[in-house]
């Protein structure tokens, strides 16, 4: 199923949102980040969202392998936090 998301994050940007996920697995198939905040390294959100591929839609997942991802590679967000992406990820979900 595809579905898209527009969300202000609190005290941050705008966040945008599309995912195509699978209904009967409840996971991420793949999923679109885009927004007017700002991600360090460049290729930060292309990495974002190749790791979050396959991941189950629940927030303490979501949210675990985002801080997982953040560590590994070294991510910064600047007007985007954890909590942010994890609810513009959910709020896809229909």
């Amino acid at each position: 199923m595809q579905s898209r998301s527009i969300y202000k994050v609190p005290n941050g940007k705008l966040l945008k949102i599309l995912l195509e996920y699978d209904t009967k697995k409840n996971t991420i198939n793949e999923i679109k980040i885009m927004g007017d905040f700002f991600a360090y390294p460049e290729e930060a959100i292309e990495v974002m969202e190749k790791e979050l591929q396959h991941t189950t839609l629940d927030e303490n997942c979501i949210m675990e392998k985002i801080k997982l991802v953040i560590k590994e590679n070294n991510i910064e967000f600047i007007g985007l936090n954890i909590e942010g992406l994890t609810k513009g990820i959910l709020m896809c979900k229909k």
